[in-house]
């Protein structure tokens, strides 16, 4: 089994690993917390729930009860992030199945398609991801800057910086996938002439023996005695 392909795998499954965790996150953005440690509140807000805090340790969580409510760029994140979870998921399974040291999937030129496919498939992942994560990203910095917002604003949360390295771990486990095909289409080629060899080599050499053998025969023949 190629170390390319070893990569490719923890890459890939590790991506997907974060992207899970990134989309059931509730920290997409969250509110500058107040600089006094026992008045400090804060709120974050995930794809799912908006959830507030104090420095006492005690929050409160609600989910969005709508869907139809639900803010535009927000709905475009959950899709984007879904089908990155499940693009993901289907790409850590072809990429079991095109690993060279599991049995199943046919033979070598079998394997490197579909290691192929896996690795479009987690590079299709991160995108997925990598767009949802910038789009929320972009709405939460436009409007943080903008003078005539007047409304609470919210700074970066970590769900998007977990979302953002697991788009690009899929992305270098799918490149590395794509490029493993060179390496399994490369069969080694021996050409082995030790049997041609040693079957000449002994011709040769009971050749010689004949040879050897029949000559002194010669030299006794019906003249010699006369």
């Amino acid at each position: 089994m190629s170390r390319a392909q070893i990569w490719a795998l923890v890459s890939g499954v590790g991506g997907f690993g974060a992207l899970v965790a990134a989309t059931t996150s509730n920290e997409w953005k969250v509110t500058t917390r107040a600089s006094s440690v026992i008045t400090a509140t804060w709120v974050y807000q995930g794809l799912w729930m908006n959830c507030a805090g104090n420095a006492l340790g005690s929050f409160h969580c609600r989910p969005h009860f709508t869907i139809f409510k639900v803010a535009g760029y927000i709905q475009a994140c959950r899709g984007l992030m879904i089908a990155a979870v499940s693009l993901g998921f289907f790409g850590s399974i072809f990429a079991l199945f095109g690993m060279k040291c599991t049995k199943v999937g046919g033979s070598d030129k079998a394997k490197a398609k579909i290691a192929c496919l896996a690795g479009i498939v987690f590079i299709l992942s991160g995108l997925c991801s990598m767009t949802g994560c910038s789009l929320y990203a972009n709405k939460i910095t436009t409007e943080f800057f903008d003078p005539l917002f007047i409304e609470q604003k919210y700074e970066l949360g970590a769900a998007l910086f977990i979302g953002w390295a697991g788009a690009s771990l899929c992305i270098i486990g799918g490149v590395i996938f794509c490029f493993s095909i060179s390496d399994n289409n490369k069969t080694p080629r021996y050409a082995y002439n030790g049997a041609t060899s040693v079957m000449s080599s002994r011709t040769k050499y009971h050749g010689g023996e004949d040879f050897k053998t029949t000559n002194p025969s010669k030299q006794f023949d019906k003249n010699a005695y006369v």
